[in-house]
């Protein structure tokens, strides 16, 4: 539960117990493992709230064929295919590195059956990451392929088995790509989950003419970007309506690349603002993000970050 309560002038906030130097977190897949942004002249990770790492699956991936990744109007779709060292390696050689005492971090967990999430989070457990986000877009290859986060009862059950093997705050991770997102939400609070993260990636595909075939090796993709922000308030804002008599906290995702568009996320419902595509053209666009929440917070005179989440008035 985000606390209400704030440092006088900080913008800093409490996410399910665990205290932020601000609202924004870096995505996973968009940062690498925590490290690739210390090598950015101007960027540190006391910037930001929080940083989520990689998705790591409980074996190494080489990931997707090539191409991965295709510009868009308005937004970028990748197909990268979840490639990362496996979570031994993750624990034993990465952690170890990050320094826990200017940012926080979030694992990412992946799996391809309810016993491959488990494993991985219980590693995670055993680890100093701060919270898990569990990514239940991934494939079920126990249901032919269906993704766990398009069905409530699978990402139910993922949440509850995830739930029983740790004390982390485990995040949820909602796919768009569902037909009911508030009642997938329902299900994974009623099985345990402390947060959501809201939201994943849409599918999207692009088309090579001259080729004629996909342009990504994978034949589709996630679509991120400017071009899914208006999905991304909607899904939040409905997401919202189950979480906020349960003190279920929202980290609003898709398509931010402003002050402007963090400060709408926050009034639809997020606590916390996730940053991803965005970093990839303009690397230093937190510390502007941030800035204008300053600026916001004084505009209306309010004494934290916490003070406007979900203050979105009737149409």
């Amino acid at each position: 539960m985000v606390d209400q309560q704030t440092e006088e002038g900080s913008l800093a906030v409490d996410f399910c117990g665990i205290r932020l130097n601000n609202p924004l977190v870096l995505l996973s897949g968009c940062v690498g493992f925590g490290e690739e942004y210390t090598r950015v002249e101007g960027f540190s990770n006391r910037d930001v709230g929080a940083i989520c790492l990689k998705g790591t699956t409980l074996e190494p991936r080489l990931g997707n064929p090539l191409h991965r990744v295709y510009e868009t109007p308005a937004g970028m779709l990748n197909a990268i295919g979840l490639q990362n060292p496996g979570v031994d390696h993750v624990v034993r050689k990465i952690l170890p590195t990050l320094d826990f005492s200017e940012t926080r971090f979030f694992a990412n967990a992946c799996g391809a059956t309810v016993d491959e999430y488990v494993d991985v989070v219980r590693r995670f457990d055993d680890s100093p990451v701060d919270a898990i986000e569990l990514n239940i877009s991934c494939p079920n290859v126990k249901a032919g392929g269906a993704a766990f986060g398009n069905d409530p009862e699978m990402s139910a059950r993922v949440v509850e088995a995830c739930r029983a093997v740790t004390s982390k705050p485990l995040i949820t991770k909602l796919s768009p790509n569902q037909t009911d997102i508030a009642e997938n939400a329902r299900r994974c609070i009623d099985a345990g989950t402390d947060a959501f993260a809201a939201i994943n990636t849409l599918m999207g595909m692009a088309v090579d003419v001259a080729a004629r075939k996909p342009v990504l090796g994978n034949g589709q993709g996630g679509l991120s970007g400017p071009a899914i922000k208006p999905v991304a308030l909607l899904k939040v804002h409905q997401v919202y309506q189950v979480c906020q008599q349960r003190g279920i906290p929202i980290i609003g995702q898709g398509g931010v690349s402003s002050g402007a568009d963090a400060v709408e996320f926050m009034l639809a419902g997020a606590a916390l603002v996730g940053v991803g595509t965005a970093l990839f053209y303009d690397p230093l666009v937190c510390l502007a993000i941030a800035d204008h929440l300053e600026q916001y917070r004084l505009q209306i005179s309010a004494e934290g970050a916490a003070d406007w989440v979900g203050k979105l008035g009737a149409a």
